[in-house]
């Protein structure tokens, strides 16, 4: 975000004032010497010499540091009202955690009200904190602002000594991983909940045929992908089946797939897609079927073996979690934050230790990383167990060049959770990262460990799906 926000409060009297009520701008002032100077004064006058706060100046080292935004409130003549700065928590940035701080308004009393100039500035900052990949945003408050940050939907955490003074620790609610999963998940259960079998396979994206040893599993890529991007959807389309029968524990069989298409010259290039990832991924394509003249449209059906298949809803509480990933590769083009390729230039060799993990291995319980991220993937596991999830944000491998909010919420390529007993051993993956980040727990929902000790929620609930937990077998 660069320039002013579409943040303009007009403020004063009722409309039939002759005179247009005065008018104020949240710009970011970052980069702008004159504006941040102005603020700084602003900051002086507030914590120093009126509250004593500091001796001298309340400049500190985030002042300097370069990650550091700098928000202005300024008048129709260009005067800065107030300001406030979002900046890293402890070098916090990288895992999200961001905190406000020096707000401060001015004390113009022919200006605008202060109070309408400090709540429009801090929900600029919560946006902008948003924009910078917040999961976590925190401001020491003093104690005579607690209510009006409360008014603004902020919520008190703790007691703390700031300055020489009584401050509260005070935290913006981050939904992130609640909307995700709103969007994503949490209509399944009302939709299919009732078509599926209640046993230990419910909330899993393969089943076992009965009678058999064949998993079977099945996944539809996206209409718009296949109609703007034929050849990722067909690639995609491969892959996706692929790690669902791998996070069964599934050595593959075979796949088949439906596509829909305008016209042969687009079926062409879904098909290139198909016959790539069929090849890396090892999944020959049985057969299928074909349709031109329709709306771009594509689902494969793959089918492997697996005698004892590794369900997701078998973790226990007390169980680690363990997320494996292949960290390599970026961003697909078109799909920046949303979908990261690590799979496209991988070889066969490369990619064939990733997908016999969970086989080789044999976790208790196991689920691939979906379009619901890593953590809301974390949700579903810990649902289907009957379980919830703590997760150590540090502890989480993630890549150089991915902004940790969004490798939390984005399609990862390669990536597995499991779940076994602590002193079981990781997977082994080849190329990707395996790591122990967190444990299931006897109650419900995804909490967020932080390096300072503090707990966040990130699904309040644990129906991230709405079908519930899978069938215990060791009760039957």
């Amino acid at each position: 975000m660069t320039g002013v926000l579409d943040i303009v409060q007009r403020l004063g009297g009722p409309p039939a004032r002759p005179d247009p009520a005065p008018a104020f701008l949240i710009v970011d002032a970052t980069g702008d010497p004159r504006r941040r100077a102005a603020y700084r004064a602003l900051r002086r006058r507030a914590f120093v010499e009126d509250q004593g706060l500091f001796t001298g100046d309340d400049a500190d080292d985030y002042d300097d540091d370069p990650r550091t935004r700098v928000l202005a409130a300024v008048g129709a003549d260009g005067t800065v009202l107030g300001g406030v700065r979002i900046h890293p928590e402890q070098g916090g940035g990288e895992i999200g955690w961001w905190r406000g701080s020096r707000l401060v308004c001015g004390h113009d009393r022919a200006g605008p009200p202060r109070g309408r100039i400090g709540a429009a500035l801090v929900r600029a900052a919560c946006a902008v904190a948003l924009d910078l990949g917040a999961l976590r945003f925190d401001a020491h408050v003093q104690e005579r602002q607690v209510s009006f940050f409360a008014r603004l939907g902020w919520e008190p955490i703790r007691t703390l000594e700031c300055a020489g003074g009584p401050h509260r620790l005070m935290r913006w609610p981050v939904g992130r991983f609640e909307a995700l999963a709103e969007a994503t998940k949490q209509p399944l259960g009302g939709l299919v909940g009732a078509l599926l079998a209640h046993d230990r396979w419910r909330g899993d994206d393969g089943v076992p045929v009965p009678g058999s040893d064949l998993i079977a599993a099945t996944d539809a890529i996206t209409p718009s992908m296949v109609e703007r991007d034929p050849e990722w959807a067909g690639w995609c389309g491969m892959l996706v089946t692929a790690h669902d029968l791998a996070a069964m524990g599934a050595d593959p069989v075979g796949a088949l797939d439906a596509l829909g298409a305008a016209d042969a010259a687009h079926a062409t290039r879904i098909i290139a897609g198909l016959r790539a990832g069929s090849d890396a991924f090892e999944l020959p394509i049985l057969g299928g079927h074909s349709q031109l003249g329709v709306p771009a449209a594509l689902s494969v059906t793959g089918l492997g073996r697996a005698a004892q298949p590794v369900p997701s809803g078998g973790g226990r509480p007390g169980d680690d979690l363990t997320l494996t990933a292949d960290l390599a590769g970026g961003w697909r083009p078109g799909y920046r934050g949303r979908q990261w390729d690590s799979t496209s230039w991988r070889t066969r060799d490369e990619l064939r230790p990733m997908l016999t993990s969970v086989r080789d291995c044999r976790p208790r319980a196991a689920k691939d990383v979906s379009m619901a991220g890593i953590v809301g993937t974390a949700g579903m596991l810990a649902e289907a167990s009957g379980c919830g999830a703590d997760l150590d944000v540090a502890a989480i491998p993630r890549p150089r060049d991915a902004g940790f909010a969004d490798w939390l919420t984005c399609f990862p390529g390669f990536a597995v959770l499991t779940a076994d007993a602590p002193s079981a051993p990781a997977p082994r993956a080849g190329a990707a990262v395996t790591a122990r980040c967190g444990r299931l727990t006897g109650d419900r929902g995804v909490r967020l460990h932080w390096p300072d000790g503090d707990v966040t929620t990130a699904l309040s609930t644990g129906a991230v799906t709405g079908l519930g937990p899978a069938l215990d077998e060791r009760t039957r």
